[in-house]
């Protein structure tokens, strides 16, 4: 089974896939009479109210050209070899457009819409159709890819139907949904089922996905899950699929997460999210008799670096038990907890110490300047498409280069186009076609990862920077000079 994420790429297998293995597991008890609620007799109408705020999405994207233009061969066909090392000398070498279809939702009369980051993700233009027909061009306003939401904006001369959040920790499963959208590029189509799981961690920080059985397919990547109420629950994400079609296991994620990133997003053009400081693990049930606990429960401190627990007196070995008034479970709902609280907010943080209650009290800072990570902007990336560093043309990989090269969905790294035969690197045998996945020991997936790991190797007083290589999957590590 594999994990797709549903934006349709035509001509191509679209979207990020994570290898998954997912138990089983049956519960059996006594039954407990129970009083069942009557299916909807039709969601025509529900359908008839909503369907107006749903949208298609269409993005273009410039991407390089192919590495290799040439004539298909058979694998193992004794061309297969040639084709491989000369290319198709006639092939464009220039840059190309790509299209790429979704789905989304207006949440305002003036026009804001939210969508799935990947189904936007380095796009040039982006248009929005709506159910009337009719086509406005979209201005991202900013995105968050831990979450995998993004927000648009259009500029309409009328008001524009739109729909609201709903509280998707209110949804029980059992409970009948519908999700709308754009599946396989068909335009609006409805589906409905029932939340099948809750609360579903598929790789990020911050999921809590909302499972469902109503067809999600490829094209629906952004599209609302709605209550019966019409009211947004979930922002359809992904799919759990041997094919990348639907087999009735969807992942969409939860109204209160999104809302929270669409509000920081409209406000800011980015997130903001808490910070608390420390690193955690969770309390097992060996660690708790270790630590006479009674309850195998809370976040347990490993490390407290400079920063706001630090600051506020919290110790390695402190168990977390409470968060500004709310008991903390275990690791992720604390990192959850966390992020949700507002930069620069005083919270009351309960710790077990040498078995007794403290009461500390943080200050938190923001999560993204903490971390050092690239905070998302509302206007163009500068990245480039391709760049020449030490002797090569090195361009960022793109769902329709993943495919080309067969590439799992998530490989990340930097693609060799082009190479000068005159270089270090031609001469330690690097060719054009190959992928760098690592530059001094950490992963890259950027021109400008790489540029800042050549900076370091030179702030170091490194003559050379070693470059972890792939070459139709096998990987190989080469040094090369940075003087």
């Amino acid at each position: 089974m594999t994990l797709h994420k549903p934006a349709l790429r035509p001509g191509a297998v679209a979207g990020t896939v994570w290898a998954m293995a997912l138990g089983l597991a049956l519960a059996i008890g006594q039954a407990v009479p129970v009083e069942a609620r009557a299916a909807p007799e039709s969601f025509a109408d529900l359908a008839d109210r909503i369907s107006p705020s749903v949208v298609n999405i269409t993005t273009t994207t410039t991407v390089a050209a192919p590495v290799d233009g040439g004539p298909i061969v058979p694998e193992g066909s004794p061309f297969e070899d040639f084709f491989r090392e000369f290319g198709n000398p006639n092939a464009p070498r220039g840059p190309r457009r790509s299209n790429a279809l979704g789905s989304g939702f207006v949440i305002s009369e003036d026009g804001y819409i939210v969508t799935n980051n990947h189904v936007i993700e380095g796009a040039d233009e982006i248009s929005i159709e709506f159910f009337s027909g009719a086509t406005l061009d979209a201005e991202l306003v900013g995105t968050d890819p831990k979450t995998d939401i993004a927000l648009l904006k259009v500029e309409s001369e009328t008001p524009l139907p739109f729909v609201n959040f709903g509280n998707s920790d209110v949804m029980r499963v059992g409970d009948w949904v519908m999700a709308m959208g754009n599946p396989l590029g068909q335009g609006f189509s409805v589906s409905a089922g029932i939340v099948s799981a809750r609360n579903r961690e598929l790789s990020g920080t911050y999921d809590d996905f909302i499972q469902t059985d109503a067809a999600i397919n490829r094209g629906n990547s952004g599209g609302p899950l709605f209550n019966m109420d019409g009211e947004v629950i979930g922002v359809n994400t992904a799919i759990l699929s041997p094919n990348g079609g639907s087999i009735g296991i969807g992942f969409s994620m939860a109204s209160n997460v999104v809302s929270k990133v669409v509000g920081q997003l409209k406000e800011f053009g980015e997130t903001r999210r808490g910070w608390l400081g420390v690193r955690i693990q969770d309390v097992t049930p060996d660690v708790a008799e270790a630590m006479g606990l009674a309850d195998a429960k809370g976040a347990l401190v490993t490390d407290v670096p400079d920063g706001p627990a630090k600051d506020g007196g919290m110790l390695s070995g402190d168990v977390i038990t409470s968060f500004d008034g709310a008991e903390v479970a275990d690791t992720r709902e604390l990192v959850r907890r966390v992020g949700d609280a507002d930069v620069g907010k005083a919270v009351r943080v309960i710790v077990l110490r040498d078995g007794k209650s403290q009461t500390l009290l943080v200050t938190l800072g923001r999560r993204e300047l903490a971390e050092g990570e690239p905070v998302p902007a509302s206007v163009e990336s500068t990245e480039p498409v391709e760049q020449d560093v030490l002797g090569m043309t090195l361009g960022v990989l793109t769902d329709d280069i993943r495919s080309q090269m067969n590439l799992p969905a998530d490989s990340e790294g930097l693609l060799i186009s082009e190479i000068d035969e005159t270089s270090e690197a031609f001469g330690k045998g690097l060719r054009a076609g190959d992928l760098i996945t690592e530059a001094g020991q950490q992963k890259i997936a950027s021109i400008a990862d790489f540029e800042a790991r050549i900076d370091e190797a030179k702030e170091a007083g490194r003559k050379s920077l070693l470059l972890l290589i792939r070459r139709d999957g096998d990987p190989r590590f080469v040094a090369l000079s940075v003087e």
